[in-house]
């Protein structure tokens, strides 16, 4: 094709076998947005294309990843914000037909393999990358994590095990939590652990929390994507899915969400959310 669509905080460009995605870093483009700068993306790594109507006068261009072709979504698991999808392309409503003749295209490009590829088919953002946590420094120089504890942050039990370093051959996976939902948070998930992982994030030697300004998803996500994909070349395909935890352990964790949505902490819709995701782990 070799065309380029633009729209909102974004331009496509269609090329035979790839869409790259140049990303503008406008003071209204989303933060994750500025932080990728631009993305190519193999049309293998596409399973499906949409064109819906948008908020406001606009057309959304969606171009919807395969399962298991792109670090960065799988990290996301789902959590991230419309405004904030990366595959999304927000077009004026006056553009339709070119969206739709661009959408059709991409439909015609497309293969019917609908199964997760043995490896990622889009590139994670580059290592070295850093951010700041609540509770610590998270570093990741492609070989190995470390975490560098807050004094002002760090639990006691982080403070006892002290600062750590996990290379990529003894994880598994990686475990994302949005910072901005209830209980964000970066955790490492290791192969074989001595003992099992503390099911609270706060107390765990592998896992950062989040909040207060703190592990931003423009700074995080791409973080966690990179960690999964240095995984993933190191060995068996590596999980993002978190254990199950101890019902008590479930009980405990909602009957304190429920104090902080009594005490005015945290909203109707995220005291829900949340429980159903406590719920969903037993």
């Amino acid at each position: 094709m070799g065309d380029v669509l633009a729209g909102f905080h974004a331009a496509w460009e269609f090329e035979s076998d790839s869409v790259l995605i140049r990303f503008e870093r406008g003071i209204r483009t989303p933060k994750l947005f500025q932080a990728l700068g631009e993305r190519r993306i193999p049309l293998e790594a596409i399973a499906g294309v949409t064109l819906t109507p948008g908020k406001r006068g606009t057309v959304v261009l969606h171009a919807v990843p395969r399962a298991g072709a792109d670090p960065l979504m799988e990290a996301a698991a789902g959590q991230l914000k419309e405004g904030g999808d990366p595959y999304r392309l927000v077009l004026p409503a006056d553009r339709e037909t070119l969206a739709e003749y661009y959408a059709d295209e991409l439909r015609a490009a497309l293969t019917e393999d609908a199964e997760p590829p043995e490896r990622y088919l889009v590139a994670p953002p580059e290592a070295p990358l850093n951010f700041k946590a609540y509770d610590g420094k998270a570093s990741f120089d492609g070989k190995a994590v470390s975490f560098r504890w807050f004094w002002t942050g760090a639990s006691s039990a982080k403070w006892k095990a002290g600062d750590q370093s996990f290379p990529v051959t003894g994880l598994s996976g990686v475990e994302w939590r949005s910072p901005e939902v209830f209980e964000g948070h970066l955790r490492l998930l290791r192969r074989e652990p001595a003992t099992a992982q503390p099911a609270q994030a706060d107390q765990d030697p592998a896992a950062v929390v989040f909040g207060l300004g703190y592990g931003p998803v423009h700074e995080s996500l791409p973080f966690a994507a990179s960690v999964l994909a240095a995984v993933r070349a190191s060995g068996p395909t590596p999980v993002t899915a978190a254990p199950r935890r101890d019902p008590a352990d479930i009980a405990d964790r909602i009957r304190h969400l429920g104090e902080l949505h009594q005490a005015g902490l945290v909203t109707d819709e995220e005291f829900t959310t949340k429980k159903a995701e406590l719920l969903a782990e037993l």
